[in-house]
């Protein structure tokens, strides 16, 4: 863990300095305008200091966007979390509906997918990259185990994330 708290550190700093002088390359247009803050999210390495303190709650709900490669798991799909752990899914569109039907069990919450990031990453994993909303939530996951394999890639686009809050417990 100690190597991950490193790497966030480096990849801080790198960042900062990229703003503060000017990196070159593109004008830093998001690819996509979806989120639910109406803002981009910040780009950022897979361990940003945005992921290691974003606490999960226990419950929320989540529109996920699965796709690239040969697996199950693709599709858009409304996500709800309870008690940490997936209690509903709806598939959003003909494939995340036939994904619901063949393997529900598939339908990560977000904690799952950046297990399936830090596994990706510790594995050597071509590609293992995140990007992060203000409030620390990934919004975009993309993996890509080996470089020149065919099929193996998987993105996945985190979208309308909304926290549930926690009920209070009735006063007697």
């Amino acid at each position: 863990m100690a190597s991950v708290r490193s790497l966030s550190s480096v990849v801080l700093v790198g960042g900062l300095l990229c703003t503060v002088v000017g990196c070159g390359g593109d004008s830093g247009a998001s690819e996509s305008g979806e989120g639910s803050s109406g803002t981009s999210p910040t780009p950022s390495s897979s361990f940003s200091s945005f992921a290691e303190s974003w606490d999960e709650p226990a419950s929320y709900a989540y529109t996920l966007t699965s796709s690239e490669g040969e697996r199950s798991l693709i599709g858009r799909f409304r996500v709800t979390v309870r008690d940490g752990k997936v209690a509903k899914v709806v598939g959003l569109d003909e494939s995340g509906r036939g994904a619901v039907r063949r393997a529900r069990e598939e339908v990560p919450t977000i904690g799952g997918l950046l297990d399936r990031l830090a596994r990706a990453h510790d594995e050597g994993a071509d590609t293992a990259e995140a990007e992060y909303a203000p409030d620390g939530h990934p919004v975009r996951i993309t993996l890509d185990p080996r470089k020149n394999a065919a099929d193996d890639e998987q993105a996945y686009v985190i979208s309308d994330y909304e926290p549930q809050p926690v009920p209070v417990a009735a006063k007697s």
